[in-house]
């Protein structure tokens, strides 16, 4: 597989496959980065298909790490917004890829750009119900995180009152994009029915996996994964 790797705004990139008219902007999830597994088979199935595959490091993975930029949805939007700008300079058509919470980014970033398709692994799409989950769950009240603005957690992820105005203030409005959706059975952070009102509200063609849970790892889920991309690109219209 064709790999260049280098940089756009700052931002470490990886563009996959040989050159042609269409990409896949490819955005990673929590704890990951440019060049995971999902993003690697990807970039070769859909070099299959005509495609190449443009991904990058969100703040605080990958090779920016050590950066003191939080990965949260404002810088992150930003970054996303920079990526389609490259983008759509280098090609005719674009189309997303997405995981985990790297889709709800994707939601806020380009609600209103006009991509093709989309494919959502395991997608975060109620960023504001996964918060609320976080605090009832350690017993922080609203009140109490406006108090403290940050509050550790149990989980390793801390709660900030910043970014929970933020994502209270800036709720999905609009998806217009063709949209695939997989997701496992057993995901306990985003909910079965959060994720079938986001499909029916948007007119997503979702996968269910039964025994897969938030994060797709195992040979079986991952041959589910390379599977459902097959399939679907094919579905997609020949240029």
């Amino acid at each position: 597989m064709d790999q260049r790797v280098f940089k756009i705004s700052g931002i470490p990139a990886v563009l996959w496959g040989p050159p042609c008219s269409r990409v896949i902007l490819a955005v990673h999830g929590s704890q990951s980065s440019k060049t995971d597994t999902p993003i690697a088979l990807l970039a070769g199935i859909a070099a299959e298909h005509g495609y190449q595959v443009l991904s990058f490091d969100l703040p605080e993975h990958g090779e920016r790490k050590s950066e003191p930029t939080p990965c949260t949805a404002e810088p992150c939007v930003r970054d996303l917004r920079a990526m389609m700008d490259y983008a759509q300079e280098k090609w005719a058509h674009i189309s997303l890829f997405a995981n985990s919470i790297g889709a709800y980014f994707c939601l806020l970033a380009y609600a209103k750009q006009p991509l093709e398709q989309a494919w959502f692994l395991s997608p975060v799409v109620d960023m504001q119900r996964l918060i609320e989950n976080m605090m009832a769950a350690f017993q922080v009240s609203a009140e109490r995180l406006q108090r403290e603005q940050t509050i550790p957690t149990p989980a390793g992820q801390a709660l900030s009152w910043d970014y929970y105005c933020y994502v209270t203030a800036h709720p999905v409005a609009g998806w217009k994009p063709q949209t695939f959706l997989l997701y496992g059975g057993r995901d306990a952070l985003c909910e079965k029915d959060t994720i079938l009102r986001f499909a029916q509200r948007f007119s997503c063609a979702l996968k269910i996996i039964p025994e897969a849970e938030h994060y797709f790892h195992t040979p079986a889920q991952l041959q589910a994964f390379c599977s459902w991309l097959k399939e679907t690109m094919e579905s997609a219209p020949a240029l």
